[in-house]
């Protein structure tokens, strides 16, 4: 459980530490890019999401990142969020995630939300993973 001192951490510096995390999961390239995206008018959303989302969430003890990945990955699966989906398959590769780890959430995610729900993700799943998202025997 994250200690009484976590709580008082000033919130510029959970939003630095969110931004260095945010960074070594998906490219500082790609996340100033996300950051931009609004611009001032998105700025507070990032803040947000930089702070709270990682800086505090995300750096919670508990759990791995990599099952943090594949619980997002889920959710974002089940909710027919793909945007965010590409975005944490990308977070999910830099965390050490596997393709069969990847492979058996979606086919959760087709049992439980239905097939079309997984067959977007497995789309962007192959994008991102490239050739390494084809079995050997499929290999040529």
């Amino acid at each position: 459980m994250t200690g009484q001192k976590e709580y008082a951490m000033d919130v510029e510096e959970l939003s630095a530490r969110g931004l260095s995390l945010r960074q070594k999961f998906f490219g500082e390239a790609d996340v100033q890019k996300r950051m931009q995206a609004a611009g001032d008018f998105g700025a507070p959303l990032q803040h947000i999401i930089n702070a709270y989302v990682y800086g505090d969430v995300w750096s919670r003890d508990g759990i791995s990142n990599d099952v943090r990945s594949l619980v997002m990955l889920a959710m974002t699966a089940a909710t027919g969020r793909t945007a965010e989906f590409r975005v944490h398959a990308k977070g999910a590769k830099a965390n050490g995630c596997t393709l069969p780890q990847i492979q058996n959430v979606l086919l959760l995610i087709a049992m439980y939300c239905g097939i079309p729900a997984a067959i977007e993700p497995h789309q962007i799943v192959a994008e991102i993973f490239g050739s390494d998202a084809i079995q050997p025997e499929e290999k040529k």
